[in-house]
């Protein structure tokens, strides 16, 4: 008889990434597209990066907003860029808005959509990152560490 000891599912998870140090001058867009790099929310060389525009969106609107209204302004920034519009299917928002809620940067109270608590994203970092997911994943790893020995 086979015995399962745990779940292949984790707990918890995140990838850092490393990049050269943000331009004052680079495009706002672009600065958020190297922050969803960084946080492992896009895939380096990933040409399906509507979820920049998920989270330009919301650190552009200092309100709360509806997953329609998301993929509104979604769709009106990938025009004013001049991308392809796909990937903005209401169903793929909301999946993306899910991402970032997973990550604590976004989060959604009454159905409405925003940057959590409305507090700065180097906040956001360090109270739920920093402070809060990376101790409990450290922890873990030791944990497996001190087992094997």
């Amino acid at each position: 008889m086979k015995q399962t000891v745990s779940k292949e599912l984790p707990l918890a998870e995140i990838t850092l990434r490393k990049y050269e140090r943000p331009s004052l001058n680079s495009d706002k867009r672009e600065l958020v597209r190297k922050l969803c790099l960084s946080l492992g929310l896009l895939q380096p060389g990933d040409s399906r990066d509507v979820i920049v525009d998920v989270f330009l969106t919301l650190l552009n609107n200092k309100t709360e907003m509806s997953s329609d209204n998301v993929v509104k302004q979604v769709i009106e920034t990938r025009k004013r860029y001049n991308l392809p519009v796909q990937g903005v299917a209401a169903s793929n928002i909301r999946r993306q808005l899910k991402r970032l809620r997973e990550l604590y940067m976004v989060e959604k109270v009454n159905n409405m959509y925003r940057i959590t608590e409305f507090e700065t994203l180097s906040n956001i970092f360090e109270q739920k990152i920093e402070r809060f997911l990376l101790p409990s994943i450290i922890e873990r790893v030791k944990d497996y560490l001190s087992v094997l020995k």
